[in-house]
């Protein structure tokens, strides 16, 4: 399965977005306020932001170019606002799900837990990332992988507190989830102009 390998902080600072969006926290080198002049830049060209708002998506999420062409084909030929048809549908994918419900860091470690087959939809294991959830689906933690160690420290009176979004439902203690509804534009808390995106693509 290919693999988006890029460092995180680097690649964050390039895209103009917070690692905090990736599941990151903490200070790291790039905040030093050395050399503030080194971090102005000249004035983007209509194409270079369209670039960089697919880019910017393309890392947050972990996605790949063709598998991101196939995402706005998709929403293209859906009823609605394409860009927004577009994001609220990698939205939905399995790996970001797990992300969003607190089972995982951040969404690569959520990508490479769903790869090993950490996770059941509905009772059926499924080790697709890409997966996209739909309502009514339940998203649990299998039971031989309970007792390990990343998914231990997720229950029990220290366990780390997420903020799940409305359109998602947790259960308290518990490694499981719920669709409870599509996830909307609004859900989404990434500074994305999605509009840019679909200007690019439509040259």
């Amino acid at each position: 399965m290919a693999k988006n390998t890029q460092p995180i902080v680097k690649r964050c600072r390039a895209l103009g977005i917070s690692p905090a969006a990736m599941g990151y926290t903490g200070k790291t080198k790039s905040e030093s306020n050395r050399n503030p002049k080194g971090q102005m830049r000249r004035k983007q060209s209509e194409y270079a932001r369209q670039l960089n708002e697919k880019q910017k998506v393309k890392f947050v999420y972990g996605i790949l170019e063709k598998q991101f062409r196939e995402y706005y084909e998709s929403a293209s030929k859906a009823q609605g606002v394409t860009g927004e048809v577009m994001l609220t549908t990698i939205e939905r994918r399995l790996d970001n799900v797990v992300y969003r419900l607190g089972f995982a860091m951040t969404r690569r470690e959520a990508r490479q837990a769903v790869s090993h087959g950490h996770f059941t939809v509905n009772g059926k294991r499924v080790n697709i990332p890409s997966y996209l959830v739909r309502v009514g689906d339940v998203i649990e933690v299998c039971d031989k992988s309970r007792s390990s160690v990343m998914f231990k420290r997720l229950t029990g009176e220290d366990a780390p507190v997420f903020t799940v979004p409305t359109w998602l439902e947790k259960e308290k203690n518990a490694l499981k989830g719920t669709v409870v509804r599509m996830p909307a534009r609004e859900d989404i808390d990434l500074p994305i102009e999605e509009h840019l995106i679909v200007e690019l693509y439509s040259k």
